[in-house]
């Protein structure tokens, strides 16, 4: 929301979703559109409104759409997904949220989008009109490419690229920096002390501003009755204020919540300031701080992520070594020293602990091109760039490499001794076997996992009795059972018999018992051999499935 949303945006890979798992409104999408999604953020008042960006580029929104938020163009509210067509094609490098809400968008070729509440002129558009679909914001932006965009409550920032800060809206407070408290209708470039600095990050807190510099130092402005300025009192600031109590610290990340505010130096020391009523400082008390303070220092590992967002009084903090902190508010609890989690992200915190669950930046799919074990096998199956050994099924190439079999079978193991011909072979011809379904049971060794009809799976279960392979053979079964249908119940009842799988065998029996007019009318009934009818039959009487 009101954070250095921008900072934590790289370039992505193709490919690499975002997990938004724990967010309880992403589960309206379903698998084939949740792994298009790149960029996500959850927002507004009760965190019911959604925005997300896909691999394409294309821009979709959902939700309750409080105060025309959404931008569809009306005032419906949808969890069908609809997309802003008017955004397509257009990389997102920023996102941030109001409380209207209202919303600002920066792409990565510095241009400035704005759609919600308006009653403030928080939109940048000379108007207090609400705006029902995204808008350009272009009045004094001109030859300028914003970078990173922040919201308030009411009010917004936005940071250009050559390190210049411009900010308008709701001004009750002195949070647009202008050195009066009248409402600012467009953007106006906040100077005063820091007209020559360069400008590196900004963040909002609900009526409040802050900025980074370059060097490290921090100037706030705005409300400041709780001390969220950080400057040593409680008065007002319309105008930026330096924090002379960091004076020595280069400071990367600053952080504001509804009313107090955290902030990381570059070597992963925390200090944290403002409002303290619900313990989101972290000092063991409910004491509000005019100052900072540093906190986690008994830590051995140092900090190396903070995150707040200005609709709640949750803070939460990650280490160096992968460790996540909460503290504050925690689904109505105060939290008044950073408890250690078992999460693996910050982000997690807030789905699951924050009041509301809102996200506290744009969360984005990481880019890491390290592959874990299990994902680098799976890349290098059937893979001729890196395999030493080719199976021929049905005329069909399937590469592999022998070190993997080996490992993973006892069948290759015992193969691949010096003493067996195929140990000397490049290609190895298979007979017995399908190509779908050799395919797959040299998939399963790379994946765990088995991906195939039914019907082929029958095939696939006779190969895994034949190997002695018990977990291919449950998850065949597995896949069995999910694809049972009266047309195919007999068929499968039938191989379930030939492959000795009982579990299977009682499922299929009791299916087609449960639909026995049914099953008895397919062309698979009819096709059985006399034994195994004669059986069926037999079984189905002692069951009582004849009976009137």
């Amino acid at each position: 929301s009101s954070l250095l949303l921008s900072s934590f945006w790289r370039p992505r890979s193709v490919g690499a979703m975002v997990d938004v798992s724990k967010w309880p409104l992403f589960t309206l999408l379903s698998p084939q559109e949740l792994a298009t999604i790149r960029q996500a953020c959850i927002f507004g008042t009760s965190a019911n409104e959604a925005i997300y960006i896909t691999h394409d580029d294309e821009v979709f929104v959902f939700g309750l759409n409080c105060s025309n938020c959404l931008g569809t163009g009306d005032s419906l509210s949808t969890i069908v997904p609809k997309k802003l067509s008017c955004l397509q094609g257009k990389k997102v490098s920023s996102l941030s949220y109001g409380s209207g809400p209202h919303i600002l968008l920066a792409t990565d070729h510095g241009e400035l989008f704005a759609w919600g509440h308006n009653g403030y002129s928080q939109l940048g558009n000379g108007t207090t009109n609400q705006v029902l679909s995204p808008v350009l914001v272009t009045t004094n932006l001109q030859n300028k490419k914003v970078k990173e965009v922040a919201c308030g409550s009411h009010h917004s920032m936005a940071l250009t690229q050559d390190g210049e800060v411009f900010a308008w809206g709701y001004n009750n407070c002195g949070q647009v920096g202008s050195g009066s408290t009248a409402n600012q209708p467009s953007p106006r470039r906040v100077s005063s002390c820091l007209q020559g600095k360069t400008v590196v990050g900004i963040a909002c807190g609900q009526t409040s501003s802050m900025a980074v510099v370059d060097n490290g130092e921090v100037y706030g402005w705005g409300y400041n009755g709780n001390g969220q300025l950080g400057v040593g009192n409680n008065g007002n600031q319309l105008t930026p204020c330096r924090l002379a109590a960091l004076q020595g610290l280069c400071i990367q990340q600053v952080r504001p919540g509804y009313a107090h505010c955290l902030a990381l130096t570059d070597e992963g020391l925390l200090y944290a300031w403002g409002a303290n009523t619900y313990g989101q400082l972290g000092t063991g008390n409910r004491c509000n701080q005019l100052s900072p303070v540093q906190i986690m220092a008994e830590k051995e590992s140092r900090v190396v992520e903070v995150a707040a967002c200005h609709s709640t009084h949750t803070s939460a903090a990650k280490t160096q070594s992968g460790q996540v902190y909460m503290w504050g508010q925690c689904r109505g609890q105060s939290i008044i020293m950073p408890h250690l989690t078992h999460f693996a992200t910050t982000d997690d915190v807030f789905a699951c602990f924050a009041t509301p669950s809102v996200m506290w930046r744009l969360l984005s799919a990481e880019h890491d091109d390290f592959l874990t074990v299990a994902q680098a096998l799976k890349k290098e199956f059937d893979s001729p760039e890196t395999a030493d050994l080719k199976f021929s099924v049905d005329g069909k190439y399937i590469h592999v490499h022998k070190a993997v079999l080996k490992i993973r079978c006892e069948h290759f193991r015992s193969m691949f001794q010096s003493h067996w011909t195929e140990d000397l072979q490049e290609v190895i011809e298979i007979d017995q076997f399908s190509y779908p379904v050799y395919r797959s049971f040299l998939q399963f060794l790379y994946t765990d996992t088995v991906d195939l009809p039914p019907e082929d799976a029958i095939g696939l279960l006779d190969l895994a009795t034949s190997y002695c392979e018990n977990r291919l053979k449950r998850l065949c079964q597995q896949t069995i059972k999910r694809g049972i249908t009266v047309e195919n119940a007999f068929t499968l009842l039938s191989a379930a018999v030939r492959y000795d799988a009982e579990d299977l065998e009682e499922f299929c029996f009791r299916f087609c018992i449960n639909h026995l007019t049914q099953v008895t009318q397919t062309r698979a009934f009819y096709q059985v051999d006399g034994e195994m009818l004669k059986e069926f039959i037999n079984r189905a009487s002692r069951c009582g499935a004849f009976k009137n």
